[in-house]
């Protein structure tokens, strides 16, 4: 398919390359590092090579989100934002921007954001998961009602916010140490990302801001499959729920969720998400650097569904969730 917007791709700055770096061998490193900090090169010729018009493009992770001292947080995440503006300007035709956001202090977080939209002209924002504030084992989630006037602004400016993965602190989750084989991407990363979306949902946030909308990556970190059983709890005993969202968990689910096949190239796994949130509702992505644009585009150019639903998932609900205007 010619044409696809993909939404979870990222890059790095020099400033932010050892993030990175950790989670992998030396013996891939040089060429992930290489992958990390072009935009205008090998990425382009990805993208030309595998029929992907348009990249949205965000920093990598942790970076911003686990700088502990918020004004530091502040500064990196403004100095990234005009990096990434500035690429974005050499070709606008192909890459939109999300905003790094400084969520270790609310306000702060929602001025930049502000500023990335109204200024920069980004298309939303892109946060990797909880934040460090003050020191490294301090976490601060945005379910907490300090984050409520922060929500509300992402709200008024109807950009959607992209909740992206980031391992627990293994201080935080014994449960992985020892077994350091789980994190990332293979367990830690889906798990960690899924109880903080539910945490959000739980917490009346889209009571509060019903037009708010969140996208999850990895098509939906394991959450279409277990929404049923999130919402049944047992239901022969007819207790009713204790958080405090007025409704049920799956109902907010399918109207303030989006997700992407951002690093999950199954055809099962995407029927499982097109039963549970509708086909109007996922959007193709790949997770470049982190996995290659041509596994990506093979498997979803080749996936068994109708062209109705590959438009939509690979271009159509992209553009009308962004609001993007562009050729053909």
């Amino acid at each position: 398919m010619q044409g696809k917007i993909a939404l979870e791709e990222h890059f790095a700055v020099e400033e932010t390359l050892a993030d990175s770096k950790g989670f992998f061998p030396d013996t891939v490193w040089g060429e992930l590092r290489a992958r990390l900090i072009d935009i205008q090169d090998r990425r382009l010729r990805e993208m030309d090579a595998n029929g992907v018009e348009l990249m949205i493009l965000s920093l990598n992770a942790p970076t911003v989100q686990a700088v502990a001292d918020p004004t530091a947080a502040r500064d990196l995440a403004r100095r990234t934002n005009d990096y990434l503006a500035a690429e974005i300007a050499k070709r606008p035709d192909r890459f939109r921007g999300f905003a790094a956001l400084p969520l270790q202090d609310p306000g702060h977080a929602a001025e930049e954001l502000r500023r990335c939209v109204r200024e920069l002209g980004f298309v939303g924002a892109l946060v990797n998961g909880f934040s460090q504030v003050g020191d490294a084992d301090t976490t601060t989630y945005y379910d907490e009602p300090a984050y409520r006037p922060f929500w509300r602004e992402v709200e008024a400016l109807g950009v959607p916010f992209y909740l992206h993965p980031r391992n627990p602190l293994l201080s935080h989750a014994r449960i992985f140490q020892g077994h350091e084989w789980l994190l990332g991407p293979t367990w830690a990363f889906g798990q960690e990302t899924a109880v903080h979306a539910l945490r959000l949902t739980g917490s009346g946030l889209f009571d509060d801001c019903p037009a708010l909308q969140i996208i999850l990556g990895h098509m939906g970190e394991g959450l279409p499959f277990s929404m049923w059983r999130v919402d049944n709890r047992n239901a022969w005993m007819n207790l009713p729920p204790s958080y405090k969202a007025k409704r049920q968990i799956g109902d907010y689910f399918r109207e303030n969720f989006h997700l992407t096949t951002s690093g999950n190239f199954r055809t099962s796994t995407l029927v499982d998400a097109i039963a549970e949130i509708g086909v109007d509702r996922i959007m193709f992505s790949t997770d470049w650097p982190f996995e290659n644009v041509d596994h990506a585009a093979r498997w979803f150019d080749s996936a068994d569904m109708a062209e109705q639903d590959r438009a939509r998932i690979g271009r159509e609900n992209a553009l009308r969730l962004f609001k993007l205007d562009l050729p053909g």
